[in-house]
């Protein structure tokens, strides 16, 4: 099995998904082997990729709270926030900024208290919010993945508050600087790539994880060959097993040429 993250690793600096990874990757598929995408993105913003790609496997998004198939409508595993601590964390994070954006993604819906075009995400690029409006309209259900928006310099103050008052409670996953996303604290893309591998019944051994942020070190440590993009983060790098290519150089293409397809 192969797990593969998106942003930064993947699609190349301009979400272009390159047409020699396409042709690599379904050239993997073809000798047996089980690739899947692992992004913290929600399903609706993967499913074009997964198409182009032509799998058949199941995905993981929102950094593992949700593992599902594309084409079925009830996931094999959702692990989300309780409304209450989703409400304690917001009540923490406007006592630190009042004006953080507040979001939050319940299955593949997304609902949000306002949008700030400065603080864009790559789903509010291509998706629309489901629900505006007041906080307390949304946060009635179990929150999948919960998500403060800012300015990084004031966005920094809030993440520390989290992490100190709520340690141990949530998991705090970080890709951009702007945004910080929140889940249940077992959630991690390692965790969920042992999920599949028990699903699939693939040996550890035999499981490579491609990968770029840091929300993707729990599934480089967790797979037997953990391979993180030139251009990865300084812990994706060190969680890592082998260096390939940035994004925009074919990283993943090399990755697979290299170690799966085995050609030179």
């Amino acid at each position: 099995m192969v797990a593969i993250d998106l942003d930064g690793t993947l699609l190349t600096s301009h979400k272009k998904l390159p047409l020699k990874a396409v042709r690599t990757i379904q050239d993997v598929a073809a000798r047996g082997v089980k690739v899947v995408l692992a992004s913290a993105r929600p399903p609706r913003t993967v499913r074009e990729v997964y198409g182009h790609l032509k799998l058949d496997t199941l995905q993981v998004n929102y950094n593992g709270a949700l593992i599902h198939h594309p084409d079925e409508d009830d996931p094999v595993y959702h692990q989300p926030l309780s409304v209450e601590l989703a409400k304690k964390l917001v009540k923490l994070a406007r006592k630190i900024d009042k004006n953080v954006c507040v979001s939050a993604e319940i299955l593949d819906r997304w609902y949000t208290d306002h949008v700030d075009p400065q603080l864009a995400t790559e789903t509010s690029k291509l998706f629309r919010p489901d629900f505006v409006g007041p906080i307390e309209f949304f946060i009635r259900r179990p929150i999948t993945k919960l998500m403060f928006l800012a300015p990084p310099d004031r966005l920094r103050k809030v993440r520390e508050a989290i992490a100190k008052k709520h340690e141990g409670e949530v998991a705090v996953h970080v890709s951009d600087d702007h945004l910080i996303q929140l889940v249940h604290p077992s959630v991690d893309k390692g965790a969920a790539l042992a999920f599949l591998a028990e699903h699939y019944g693939i040996p550890r051994e035999h499981i490579m994880a491609i990968g770029d942020a840091p929300n993707d070190v729990g599934m480089l440590r967790y797979a037997g060959l953990g391979v993180a993009v030139a251009n990865a983060w300084p812990a994706a790098r060190d969680a890592a097993d082998l260096i390939v290519p940035a994004n925009d150089d074919h990283g993943v293409h090399h990755a697979l040429t290299h170690c799966v397809l085995d050609r030179p």
